[in-house]
């Protein structure tokens, strides 16, 4: 029997729509959907492999309990049960806090996880709480939460209507976007070229996007904030400011000018590599274009000023009248709209603190940075036992080689997860949930970055294979029971699908899921809209264009220009560590499949030929590169395309860990970057990891 489904692929942010043709309940092929109106037939290698993941031997398809030091296959009672035990024990010892979480990132490319992972959170009522947000994006969502009053309002680049695109940190080449949900990112590129306009791309890397921009310049790792503040100066100095229709809805407009007094281009040539009158040119050609937009990811957040990044950026777009216009930095408008319909949370900030190093909760949860030292610090509120929710933090946050130790040493930890994983290994229990092709979805959180707004809905390729569970379902029952052993009120529950009808239904679209399901390629809503003034969170409903903590963050970067900035001396083997992203991985959890990790070795150290002559280090050879942190070994790999004293090395390896099961990983190890990152580098504001602009030592093993 033959059969096709249509539905999207979420394994990344493009969330593009495919074709899964069938024959005898097997893959046959996938193809991108020609008719899904925002990928319009676009798919990336990642989409292919979802028969992979499906298929994937070492997926975990039944509980899995630890006796005597070894994983057995349990049933979800005797599962369940030794979970509840475990977490009550930890609680009633230690107090709720004794209980730490952590979610991974597949948990946003899971609506199952995104509706009812707090059913297991509010059973427990832990204060720490941690997430992959803050090695990642938490700066946006903070200056989201200061200046928007909504976590979730993030301005999203218009890409199809602008003429000047200004990038910084990013590289949608290979990440389909990030808090840019855009796939077939090249032809849009192409497009935007085509009637004339520009992309202007700052990276210490001459990435993938890089060589497709029309100029791109090399900027030093850590200096974005300084750049992106003399670009500010620019334009009031000479004149370019000129808000539109936001400035009667702005508070603290009188107040920015004076803020960027001292930060010239010629303060900030040292800090950031680039000649002052590059730095005036970017900005007279970005105020002059009819339609730009400045745009920073991941790169801009996880560094030292990350947050100060964030909200530079979106001050350039203010100040140019690109913000909330077409063309520029816009806000989507969901069919099930998160933010209209309070399913998610404004957010806060600085609520409580953790307790060894006090730093800053947002929305919830604590720097993941914080976890190595509150499961190993003694003292009341020492965190005991752990659960983790589709993670890998052994090689996703820094001080993973110490974050490993620590996991080992706690009283009991839970994994759900569908992979026995370098962290996953250290569990008493894992539950593992069912694959994506076995279960429905809806892309709640990625519409609200999307490019376009859309609304599509995925039903099931394959039927639950029986004594299997969903997420939400694992979720559900363990939070009840968890809830009655604690003495507490479970939750009220609905399947993750009711939720979403609910939410379509108060989008104000005049689409329901029974269209969705009529409608599998998914319906078109219309491209981006000036509505800024009908979304904004804050109380007086008005732009907070200064934010209280955002004035000290530039008098510590002031500063940092006038002390000399930072060291950039180029002694032998001194050199700044960068990471980089690939469009066949997203994170640890993509690395088992044949299909995504074939081809030469992604695991290697990119260094400039000046770089790699001096240390008299050859292409291929292994190379020492060390930190006060840590050590790692690695082949390395000489690229013209990295900025002279910059190395570059991916993070997600590391897969030589004695107990986990990936098979296929494995024969592709690499190293943990992460074993050279101190938990103590932060982006001081918010609190999320600076992997970017880390000094290491280079030299040949």
């Amino acid at each position: 029997m033959k059969r096709t489904v249509k539905r999207a692929c979420h394994l990344c942010e493009a969330i593009c729509g495919i074709e899964i043709s069938l024959e005898n309940e097997q893959i046959v092929v996938i193809k991108g959907d020609k008719d899904d109106p925002l990928s319009k037939g676009h798919i990336c290698p990642k989409a292919v492999a979802l028969q992979d993941l499906h298929n994937d031997p070492d997926r975990l398809r039944k509980p899995m309990v630890k006796q005597n030091g070894v994983f057995v296959e349990a049933s979800w009672e005797q599962a369940y049960q030794r979970v509840v035990e475990g977490l009550t024990t930890a609680v009633n010892n230690g107090g709720a806090n004794a209980v730490g979480v952590y979610a991974g990132n597949p948990n946003v490319h899971n609506y199952g996880s995104i509706t009812h992972g707090s059913q297991l959170t509010a059973a427990i009522r832990t204060k720490n709480r941690f997430s992959a947000t803050s090695v990642d994006q938490l700066p946006h969502q903070l200056i989201a939460h200061l200046m928007f009053g909504h976590q979730l309002l993030v301005p999203i680049p218009d890409i199809d209507n602008s003429d000047y695109f200004l990038m910084l940190g990013a590289n949608p080449m290979a990440s389909n976007g990030s808090l840019m949900t855009v796939p077939n990112f090249p032809k849009r590129l192409k497009a935007l070229q085509a009637r004339g306009g520009k992309l202007v791309v700052l990276d210490p890397r001459r990435t993938e996007t890089a060589e497709k921009a029309d100029q791109h310049h090399f900027i030093r790792p850590g200096g974005d904030a300084a750049f992106l503040a003399a670009i500010v100066h620019v334009l009031y100095a000479e004149g370019l400011v000129n808000i539109g229709h936001l400035e009667q809805s702005s508070d603290g407009i009188a107040e920015l000018a004076d803020l960027f007094a001292g930060f010239t281009p010629e303060a900030v040539q040292s800090e950031t590599g680039i000649a002052a009158d590059t730095i005036r040119e970017i900005a007279r050609d970005f105020a002059a274009a009819e339609r730009a937009v400045c745009y920073g990811r991941m790169g801009c957040s996880t560094q030292r000023f990350g947050t100060l990044c964030q909200w530079l950026t979106q001050i350039i777009n203010l100040l140019t009248g690109n913000l909330d216009a077409v063309g520029g930095a816009m806000f989507t408008q969901p069919a099930a709209d998160m933010i209209a319909t309070g399913m998610s949370k404004p957010g806060h900030f600085n609520a409580w603190q953790s307790r060894v190093s006090q730093l800053p909760e947002f929305s919830g949860e604590l720097p993941a940075a914080a976890m190595v030292e509150e499961m190993t610090t003694e003292g009341e509120g020492q965190v005991k036992a752990m659960v983790t929710i589709a993670g890998n933090p052994v090689l996703s946050v820094p001080g993973g080689e110490s974050l490993d130790q620590a996991f080992a040493n706690v009283d009991f930890m839970v994994s759900v997860d569908i992979y026995l994983n370098e962290t996953t290994r250290h569990a008493d229990v894992i539950l593992p949930p069912t694959s994506p092709l076995e279960h429905d979805h809806y892309d709640l959180i990625f519409q609200h970055f999307a490019v376009r707004n859309t609304a599509k809905y995925s039903q099931p390729v394959f039927d639950k294979p029986e004594g299997t569970k969903h997420d939400w379902e694992i979720f559900t029952e363990l939070g009840e029971q968890l809830a009655l052993a604690l003495g507490k009120d479970a939750r009220p529950s609905i399947p993750p699908d009711q939720i979403v009808a609910m939410a379509l239904k108060a989008g104000g679209h005049g689409i329901d899921l029974q269209q969705l399901k009529e409608q599998p390629s998914g319906i078109d809503i219309g491209p981006l809209q000036t509505c800024l003034t009908e979304r904004i969170f804050t109380e007086n409903k008005r732009i907070q264009c200064v934010p209280e903590v955002i004035p000290p963050e530039l008098q510590r970067l002031e500063q940092q220009l006038s002390s000399g900035g930072v060291d950039t001396s180029r002694g032998l083997g001194k050199l700044i560590l960068i990471g980089r992203r690939n469009v066949r991985s997203n994170n640890s959890w993509m690395h088992n499949h044949q299909r995504l990790i074939k081809g030469k070795p992604r695991c290697t150290m990119l260094i400039n030929p000046e770089d790699a002559q001096a240390l008299k280090l050859t292409d291929g050879q292994l190379a020492t590169v060390q930190t006060e942190q840590g050590a790692l070994t690695i082949a390395a790999e000489i690229d013209d395309g990295m900025m002279p004293g910059t190395i570059s090395i991916p993070h997600g390896f590391g897969h030589d860990k004695a107990g986990s099961q990936l098979s296929i990983a494995e024969q592709n190890a690499g190293v943990n970057v992460n074993a050279l990152i101190s938990a103590k580098e932060l982006d001081a504001l918010s609190g999320n990891a600076a992997v970017n602009g880390v000094s290491v030592t280079v030299a040949v093993a």
